[in-house]
């Protein structure tokens, strides 16, 4: 994160507000807040955003509504949700509005950070394939899964012995725990 980003950080909670901008100045990260939709939209029409923190439940209103309308004015807004509500519901739903990141209060500095950061790190690649081994007990277990955890149904459909799989199950439940 840059010392010139500027975030904005969208919540009902003035208490809450102040302390997150107090605590993202620490990471030299400066903070612009808005209580109400509209005065986030005035902030978006006034100032260019990299990151933004949007709680869900802004004084009645959804933020889930607020969602489309930052996009429309900052396309390549970085958009994280907070809630003191969460459900997997409006997570997904936050998701397909856009959000980058959907967390659940409370949360710490270093867990938006986190929350943002997620967006620049490209997962490390193994450096070589996946052995036999790990080729058939992935095989295995999707097969397992296919047929609901049914260890016979896994053996038919794999054209093995139910012993055999039973054996291989066993083995590697040992050997992983």
């Amino acid at each position: 994160m840059s010392a010139s980003e500027q975030w904005l950080l969208i919540d009902d909670d003035a208490a809450f507000l102040e302390v997150l901008t107090r605590a993202l100045g620490r990471k030299d990260i400066k903070a612009k807040s808005a209580q109400t939709h509209a005065e986030a939209l005035s902030a978006l029409n006034e100032q260019a955003f990299r990151n933004c923190v949007l709680d869900l439940n802004l004084a009645g209103e959804s933020g889930l509504q607020l969602l489309p309308e930052l996009h429309a004015l900052q396309p390549d807004l970085n958009v994280l949700v907070l809630t003191g509500y969460g459900s997997i519901a409006t997570a997904v739903e936050a998701m397909r509005r856009g959000a980058i990141n959907y967390l659940c209060k409370p949360v710490t500095v270093s867990q938006l950070l986190s929350g943002f950061e997620a967006l620049t790190k490209i997962p490390d690649l193994r450096p070589e394939p996946p052995s036999v081994e790990e080729m058939e007990w992935e095989h295995i277990q999707r097969v397992l899964n296919e047929n609901e955890g049914n260890v016979s149904a896994t053996a038919r459909a794999l054209h093995m012995h139910r012993r055999t799989l039973q054996r291989k199950l066993q083995k590697h439940s040992r050997w992983r725990n």
